[in-house]
């Protein structure tokens, strides 16, 4: 999971991809994977526990396009009014993690 660069605590991806939705066009930057990975490595995020600010090429690039992948697959999992996101995105990622690693097992 990803972890702020400068503190090392683990972030909530919802809370970062919150700070993205203030983007001009953050609509269509999610409907557009490569845009979204473009702008999401050149984004300034600010880590909510040590308040200091990074770019989002020090975050794992993989967690960033499973993130963009689960909220394009669930329909409503951004509330755009409120500019909130609705899906709990640490949880579903840990879930993915876990049922690639039993893919692999179960493959091997």
């Amino acid at each position: 999971m990803a972890k702020c660069p400068l503190c090392g605590t683990a972030l909530d991806w919802g809370e970062l991809i919150e700070q993205m939705l203030s983007l001009e066009d953050a609509e269509g930057l999610f409907k557009d994977r490569e845009r979204f990975m473009a702008t999401f490595e050149s984004f300034v995020f600010k880590c909510p526990h040590c308040g200091e600010e990074f770019y989002g090429e020090n975050l794992p690039a993989r967690e960033a396009e499973k993130v963009f992948a689960l909220l394009n697959e669930f329909k409503g999992s951004i509330d755009w009014e409120n500019r909130k996101v609705r899906l709990r995105l640490n949880s579903l990622l840990a879930l993915d993690t876990m049922l690639e690693n039993w893919d692999r097992k179960v493959k091997g």
